[in-house]
This record gives C-alpha cells, sequence and structure tokens, in this order.
C-alpha cells in the first residue's frame, strides 16, 4: 500500500511540470495562429487539449478505484465480526 501512495505523490507532483510546459507550448501556438500558420498550432492544440482529459480523467479514476476498495475491505471487516 505504501508503494501506491508513493507512486501516486511521484505522479502527481510530475503533473505540474507538464502543466508548465504547455502553458509554454500553448503560448508559442498562440503567436503561430496569429502570423497565419495554423496548421502546426492545431495539432499542438488537439495534443495539449488530449494531456489535459487524461489528467483530469485520471483523478476521479482513482478516487473510484479506492473507494471500491475501501467498500470492500469494510464488508470484509463486518463479515469476520
Amino acid at each position: 500500500m505504501k508503494k501506491i501512495v508513493a507512486f501516486f505523490i511521484v505522479f502527481l507532483l510530475s503533473q505540474t511540470l507538464t502543466f508548465a510546459q504547455c502553458a509554454m507550448c500553448r503560448a508559442t501556438v498562440g503567436s503561430n495562429l496569429s502570423e497565419g500558420r495554423g496548421v502546426i498550432g492545431t495539432g499542438i492544440n488537439d495534443g495539449i487539449l488530449l494531456m489535459l482529459v487524461f489528467t483530469y480523467l485520471s483523478v476521479p479514476t482513482v478516487i473510484y478505484v479506492w473507494f471500491r476498495t475501501a467498500k470492500k475491505e469494510m464488508r470484509l471487516k463486518m463479515g469476520q465480526q
């Protein structure tokens, strides 16, 4: 269990680095779009949004798995008593 908690802490800390990099990419793409070069910018914007979606979907998934595991453990404890 400690390994899993440590993994998620490292995972969450690494996400802040990703957000900073995405902000820089977004600013660069914005300047390219204003100059009329939209083909490359559109692809990069789609990639940024894809990373954003997976980040925000991972948090509810972890909460769901944690809740389900806690519920199973509670049932086992109640059954033993």
